[in-house]
Formats: structure tokens, sequence, C-alpha cells
């Protein structure tokens, strides 16, 4: 079938490059070069508390020492040809045009011969004009821009400073990246209001161009409601019956022509591969948090005291990756999972999902497990036809190589 052939070829070369590629140490830093700054006053927002980590400083930017140190140990640290670096915030841009064309100088200043940067930042959008999309599209960036859905499911929770919704601003940003040919992302936070409306959501989305399309939960922890969660969080069984909607219309429409990213986790599963998305991984602590000033934090929903190991003025960034707590803060993922997650059919899909959402209890009453957990597992089970069959299907050609050799 057609769609088997097509996420066979992908999950060949995908295959093909992991067996060819050693690497010593795989991570991908979030940094924050203006902190938890933003221009914007998302309801739900999880960063913009993080000021109280740094009180009375003002501005939050990071210096060209720091820019320079945390580069030059990146590129020290990494193993690989294309090296990622990935712009964070709060709302990165804030830091300036000017900020980042130093950064791609400061890249371009240290790279070893034979080896490339990509960077990539995440942002509202809002502050996006001609002089930045020609500089994402003149740079190869690859840009993941928020959006909610339409007005009314946007605009619910993603207001600006004057308590005003944000869509119509964020979609000049998108039309100009459009216009300028840049590579973007579209970065949907599901909450218990727009979760209701996965094919409007989806639709909408089409209709803006997107090729590539990214659903993240909310998950607000609070012991005082039934659930454990806010009410603004996303329902976990609702939350399932979303992502299998969205699926149904994809397979049906637009397999081959949209990547919708937890989709391409679970057809990594059918290859045998090990997911690239952090809260499906065995092992966790990849992705940790630089802070405008060098702090390192071991994850960047985990940026409290608790999870703070140093400063990179003091130590080196490979210090910190390769550190006890660091690799201790990794392994408990695995190591705390309830039995009730150890003996799950579709484990290998989701791997207790990220700790931080570890909150509810299990049938039998073990604590630990995922709060979103039965809306994924819905998906999963949803999805092991499509899974199987893609397994199969390369299976086979694995066996028609090998009987030609």
């Amino acid at each position: 079938m057609a769609y088997q052939d097509e996420y066979y070829r992908n999950g060949q070369r995908r295959f093909n490059r992991m067996e060819m590629t050693q690497v010593s140490r795989e991570f991908q830093i979030f940094v924050k070069p203006v902190g938890p700054t933003c221009n914007l006053r998302c309801n739900y927002c999880y960063y913009l508390g993080r000021k109280k980590l740094y009180p009375g400083i003002t501005p939050l930017l990071m210096s060209d020492e720091i820019l320079e140190k945390y580069i030059i140990e990146h590129i020290e640290a990494s193993a690989d040809q294309v090296i990622m670096f990935s712009w964070h915030g709060g709302e990165p841009t804030l830091a300036g045009l000017d900020f980042f064309k130093k950064a791609l100088a400061i890249q371009q200043k240290h790279l070893p011969a034979g080896r490339t940067a990509l960077n990539g930042i995440q942002t509202n959008g809002t502050l996006l004009d001609d002089r930045w999309c020609s500089f994402l599209a003149d740079e190869n960036f690859i840009v993941g821009v928020s959006i909610d859905g339409p007005d009314e499911l946007h605009n619910r929770y993603r207001r600006d400073r004057s308590d005003k919704g944000s869509l119509q601003t964020v979609l000049k940003g998108y039309e100009l990246m459009q216009k300028y040919g840049v590579t973007a992302e579209i970065l949907c936070v599901l909450n218990s209001f727009n979760v209701r409306y996965p094919l409007v959501i989806y639709d909408f989305f089409k209709q803006l161009g997107t090729r590539y399309m990214t659903f993240l939960p909310l998950v607000e922890k609070n012991p005082d409601t039934a659930t454990g969660a806010s009410h603004n969080s996303v329902p976990a069984e609702e939350f399932g019956r979303f992502l299998c909607t969205v699926f149904d219309e994809w397979f049906e429409k637009d397999i081959g022509n949209i990547k919708v990213q937890i989709f391409e986790e679970i057809a990594r599963t059918a290859f045998r591969q090990e997911h690239t998305l952090c809260i499906f991984k065995v092992k966790c602590g990849g992705v940790p948090v630089i802070e405008y000033n060098g702090d390192f934090y071991s994850c960047d929903h985990f940026v409290d005291r608790m999870h703070f190991l140093g400063n990179i003025k003091d130590k080196s960034l490979g210090y910190f990756l390769d550190s006890p707590q660091q690799n201790n803060f990794g392994t408990a993922k695995s190591e705390t999972l309830p039995g009730y997650c150890r003996e799950c059919h579709v484990r290998s899909m989701c791997n207790g999902e990220c700790p931080r959402n570890r909150f509810i209890d299990t049938p039998d009453g073990e604590s630990g497990l995922n709060y979103l957990c039965p809306g994924y597992k819905l998906f999963f089970e949803h999805c092991t036809p499509f899974v199987e069959a893609l397994r199969l299907t390369w299976l086979n050609q694995q066996h028609g190589i090998k009987s030609h050799l």
C-alpha cells in the first residue's frame, strides 16, 4: 500500500543514518537568551513564573561573554556533524535580531571544518517582521510558532499584556514567514476547551498551509481537584480522542504531505528506532536548559532550585551533561515507573511519558502513573494496526534484501 511504502522509505533512511552514526552524547539545549521574559501573558504559560528565580534583575539578556562560551562548549560537546542550536523563552525574539546575527557569527567562527550549524527558534510570532523573516529564511532557521486554533480557540488563553487576543498578530508573522519561505512548524497547546474541536483545529492549520504540526497537552497539577489537574488541563481521554480523530483524518487525506510529530514518533516504533521526542524516550535528561546568565537546569519543565546544577561560567557544558546528577535525573524516568506501566502492552510507545505528569495512582493504588495515560493508551491502541502494517512491510523488505545477497 502507498502509505506503507512512504513510511518504509522514510523509516529505512532514518534507520540507515542511525546505524552509520555513532554518537557518544545525545542532547539538545534549550537556550533562554531573555530568560522567561515575554511580550504576551498566556494564561497557562509555565515559564513566566521562573522570573522569581532572578528577582530584581532587568532586563534579562544573555551577555556576549556567556553567549560565546556557551556556543564554543556546545560545539565541543557535540559529536554530530550537524550541530543543532535551539533558542527558547519566554519569547526569544525579544533578544533582538542583532543578538541572533551575533550568535550565528560566533557559531561560524568556532565551527570546525566539515561541520555545520542548524538553528531552531520557538516563538509566539507576534514580533516577526520583514527583517526577521528575511533573516530566518536566509539562515535556514527552523521555526516553531505557537497557534492554538482559530480565533475563539487561540485567543481564549493566548492574550497580550492588554488582555487582548493575539491571533491576528501571530498570523501576520506566520504569513510573513510563508512569504519568505521559512520552514515553520505549528505548535498547538491542547487544553480543556480546544481539545473538543479536533477537526476544526486540524483543518484550520491545513488552511494556513503548514506541513508540520505538533500537539502539546496542557497539564497543570492541582491536588485540590478530583483529577489532580487544573480545570484548564486537557482531560486525558479527550486528549486521546482528539489524537485518534486527527490521525484518522490525516491517514485518509494527508499522509505523506503533512507531518504530525506524534504520528512520526509512533512510526519509529515500527522500525525499532529510538524515539526522538524526549517525553517518549526510555531515559530523559537530554534536553536541559541554559538560562540567560549561564545557569544550567536539568530540563525545561524542571527549572527550579532542586534541578539547578550550576553555571557554565564555573564548569563546562560537557561537565554538566555528563554529571552524575544529570544522569540520575535521566535514569529515574524508567526506574520510577509503576508496575502497571512496566506490564503495559504499549509501553514502548511512551515509556511513561514525561515525569512531570506522573502524579496519579494506578488502578491498583500504586503512585506515579502519568495523568495522560488513559488518553495515550487509547491513541496508541487505535494506531497499533498502522504500526503493525509498517513493521510487516519493513520486515518483508528486509527479508527480500537478504534473500538476494
